[in-house]
């Protein structure tokens, strides 16, 4: 195999060793990292491969894959408590990503051992969801109803915080563009997730919760989280120029790693056996009293059996959730051969990436022919209305509609790419200035759906009321840095500057180099980098800007 380095994220966990030592044993790779989020766990995992697989090299690594580097050895519990610490998570969560991503822990692991293959056995739905978004609404709500005081308004503006960080979204979302950014830079080869239905492959009828009542909006919450998960896992196979990605989605129970007469324990601590009281039931009934008023008689120990992520279950749960109809069973071994076969390119059918990536309906040839169509009467009402359907900005992203609006320019002015080649960028820069002064009610268009026009000297704007870029949510004034004019211009402004229409007519030139697509030599002669007119057709010429520019085509 030329796969040498493997990091198992949740490697320490049920079905992580079984994943790792199956790596390990079939495949013989140079080296296995271990990722866990306990310290000891990870030293036991690392102990143990060792043991099972003394010819590879084994290396643990424990912390919090979810948060940023400092953050990584500490619970998130604690991190929500201080502001500071609230404070960097947020920015992690909903500041740029190019920051985030250099703070984070997972992109730090992936960059420092560049692994060829990730294997994801992190319960990532349970670890996101269980978070507990609607108690933490509750509470957010009842501590600004109680009124703000100055007293009041640090508990407030904590609750709030912890409320905004607790979303299940922005979390997954953010994961998943540092995990697809890391692996790209790496260049690893795979990435597979051990994913979950979150409910054990049963339906809403579902009986078994994390202890709360059914039905449990939360394990609704952690299902809705496993298949974004698994959405999210699609777009990055879709993707040129990343990893293959794959998921096995286990619809069962996962069990089990031992059997024991062992403490309970529940929420880090041991259950306590106390003395049981005799008292009245009227109108008033306490739910959590002192601990100080019962007879403590030591630890609450029971035969039990662990079947990892999944919970410690009594004889009688067990026998529950695996009866015929309930949940059921299956073995982490049994996972860990699916994971090595689909690791070494075998067709398992378990895929669950390459199921939806089958089932979903694509372009259709009724599409294409309705296409043209559309877009004849499209033309034809520009020509009757005297206007421009070029771009209303609210389809992204900001370079789109800027990138339309000035090739339509373009088009109107010159109409062909070598009727733009053939002139200097100043002689075009002037003008497209001069075709706006001469057309207000095109000026005007284009202002008016939120779009700057930058004019040549690059230090006037014509503008509408409102501008779609900068997009900065919540500020109505932004300082303007002298970078920013170049960057907000590339990203969404109408740009007249020299500058820029001598990159037009380096796509241009580029356009014509690549020449048109020849049907009588075969179909090899369209692609990605052929434009096939001679024309400036607009919607075309912006397609070939976004594919080859910006790496934005679909590869399927």
């Amino acid at each position: 195999m030329s796969d040498r380095t493997f990091l198992v994220l949740g490697g320490a966990g049920l079905v992580g060793r079984q994943v790792a030592q199956r790596i390990g044993t079939d495949l013989r790779p140079d080296r296995i990292v271990i990722v866990s989020r306990r310290e000891t766990s990870v030293a036991e995992a690392v102990q143990w491969l060792r043991a099972e697989c003394p010819s590879v090299e084994v290396v643990g690594e424990w912390g919090d894959v979810f948060l940023r580097e400092d953050y990584a050895r500490s619970s998130r519990s604690e991190l929500l408590v201080d502001a500071e610490s609230r404070e960097g998570i947020f920015a992690d969560l909903l500041g740029p990503v190019d920051e985030a991503y250099g703070r984070s822990r997972l992109a730090g692991l992936i960059r420092t051992y560049r692994p060829d293959v990730v294997i994801d056995a992190i319960n990532t739905a349970t670890a996101i969801s269980y978070q507990d978004v609607y108690t933490t609404s509750v509470i957010a709500k009842q501590t600004v109803e109680a009124g703000v005081s100055t007293e009041r308004a640090n508990k407030i503006e904590g609750v709030v915080e912890s409320l905004i960080l607790s979303q299940s979204e922005p979390q997954l979302i953010r994961h998943i563009m540092i995990l697809d950014r890391a692996l790209r830079e790496v260049g690893s080869r795979l990435y597979l997730k051990i994913g979950t239905t979150g409910t054990g492959g049963m339906g809403l009828n579902i009986p078994y919760t994390h202890s709360e009542d059914r039905p449990s909006a939360k394990l609704m919450t952690k299902t809705a989280v496993a298949f974004a998960h698994s959405g999210l896992l699609f777009l990055m196979a879709r993707t040129a120029g990343g990893p293959i990605v794959k998921e096995i989605k286990p619809a069962a129970l996962i069990g089990y790693a031992r059997i024991a007469h062992a403490p309970i324990i529940e929420k880090g601590s041991a259950v306590r056996r106390f003395r049981s009281q005799e008292v009245p039931l009227d109108d008033r009934l306490e739910l959590s009293m002192d601990d100080d008023g019962f007879e403590q008689l030591g630890d609450v120990e029971l035969p039990v059996i662990d079947t990892g992520e999944n919970g410690v279950f009594t004889k009688g749960e067990f026998e529950a959730i695996t009866s015929i109809g309930q949940m059921e069973f299956v073995t982490p071994e049994e996972i860990a051969e699916l994971v090595v076969y689909e690791i070494r390119g075998g067709n398992t059918g378990k895929d669950v990436v390459a199921a939806i990536d089958g089932s979903v309906l694509g372009p259709s040839y009724r599409g294409g022919v309705l296409r043209s169509q559309a877009l004849d009467v499209l033309a034809k009402l520009e020509r009757e209305t005297g206007t421009h359907s070029v771009a209303l900005g609210q389809l992204g992203p900001p370079e789109l509609s800027k990138l339309l609006w000035e090739a339509e320019l373009l088009r109107i002015e010159y109409g062909t790419l070598e009727d733009v080649a053939k002139v200097t960028a100043g002689d075009a820069s002037e003008r497209l200035l001069g075709r706006l002064e001469a057309t207000p009610e095109l000026r005007d268009t284009v202002t008016s759906l939120g779009l700057g026009i930058l004019l040549p000297d690059g230090r006037r704007l014509l503008r509408g009321p409102f501008l779609r870029i900068p997009e900065i949510p919540g500020k109505r004034t932004v300082a303007v840095a002298p970078d920013d004019r170049d960057r907000w211009a590339d990203k969404g402004w109408v740009d007249l500057r020299p500058a820029n229409l001598a990159r037009w007519q380096k796509r241009f030139e580029a356009m014509h180099a690549a020449g048109a697509p020849r049907p009588e030599a075969g179909s090899d002669t369209v692609r990605l980098e052929t434009y096939p007119f001679e024309r400036i057709e607009i919607g075309v010429v912006v397609a070939w800007v976004l594919a080859n520019e910006l790496g934005g085509f679909r590869i399927k």
